[in-house]
């Protein structure tokens, strides 16, 4: 049975049943007909306050968290990691504890996974992971909502990820997907398949819902008979200096014209963006009639809302 998701942290997709996460989807869908019916300002939140702590850059993350809290009533406050006091040393979790005197929940986009657990582990208040190296469940969430918006269902569809399979977007869309019973193939290079301890929860999951898990060498090898085509960069945040290497390795794995033309005609093509054109993607496809990218990007701003509403109301 489903239980409340009233002031729960959000680190992983994996932490939240099916029927909990069907429910921030139903919701966002209703808030978004209720923004297109000329609703912008549903007050849910009124009152409440979302501290976001950003230790890497961001667009769609800072801006949809600031938008919705907005629209729910609400106010984020934006918090460079390095304005604040860890700068000079002090701990997350004097920092967590500060905090939930103040505000009513943490957002935190960083570079290492550990330190939501330990922000977590140390608030009083529900702490949300906006992106770690480990994870990006924002973005899948919303990724599931796109299909489901696009296709109807999720249970038996399948997507296809090219790219990096070791990277954070990979990782939640393994869980995202055995979670809602979507097939999942990724295409990767020999040396980049997803984490073993990712890819035993994933496997857990799919023998409840059914979900097939595929792991291939080969980009055609993955698109083919698929629904979803989904990528990312190929160098990550914190990934720097891997940067030569990886030039070297993932040309292959490019989504151009010639990679879709071995999956079917009426594939999706989703991105998490930011996109380094001409790279993972290729602009013909990005800006292509099979894109669905920026649809994709504007439910960061829907689920969201559902996700923050659900959590603090």
């Amino acid at each position: 049975m489903s239980k409340s998701l009233r002031n729960r942290d959000f680190l992983t997709l994996q932490d939240f049943t099916l029927d909990e996460l069907w429910s921030i989807l139903r919701l966002a869908r209703d808030l978004k007909l209720r923004f297109y019916s000329g609703e912008r300002i549903i007050p849910l939140l009124r009152g409440k306050t979302l501290a976001m702590i950003f230790q890497k850059p961001s667009t769609r993350t800072r801006i949809s968290f600031s938008v919705g809290m907005y629209q729910l009533g609400g106010r984020a406050l934006y918090l460079n990691w390095n304005d604040l006091q860890l700068r000079r040393g002090e701990t997350i979790e004097d920092t967590a504890r500060v905090l939930s005197r103040y505000v009513d929940a943490i957002m935190a986009r960083v570079y290492a996974h550990k330190d939501l657990e330990d922000l977590a582990a140390a608030a009083t208040i529900p702490v949300i992971n906006g992106l770690s190296d480990l994870f990006h469940p924002c973005q899948i969430l919303s990724d599931m909502f796109t299909i489901w918006e696009k296709k109807g269902r999720l249970k038996g569809l399948t997507l296809s990820y090219v790219g990096d399979a070791a990277n954070n977007i990979a990782h939640s869309l393994l869980i995202g997907c055995s979670k809602f019973g979507l097939n999942i193939k990724m295409g990767c290079p020999k040396g980049y398949e997803p984490k073993k301890k990712v890819l035993k929860m994933a496997l857990k999951n799919a023998e409840v819902s059914g979900s097939k898990i595929e792991i291939f060498n080969s980009p055609v090898e993955a698109v083919k008979d698929t629904d979803v085509i989904y990528t990312d960069v190929w160098v990550s945040a914190g990934q720097e200096a891997e940067t030569e290497i990886r030039m070297k390795v993932f040309p292959p794995f490019q989504v151009n014209r010639a990679l879709l033309e071995k999956a079917p005609s009426d594939v999706m093509v989703m991105h998490c963006l930011p996109a380094k054109r001409g790279l993972e993607i290729t602009d013909e496809v990005i800006d292509g009639p099979n894109s669905i990218v920026w649809d994709q990007a504007e439910n960061r701003l829907h689920v969201q809302k559902a996700l923050l509403a659900l959590i603090l109301q």
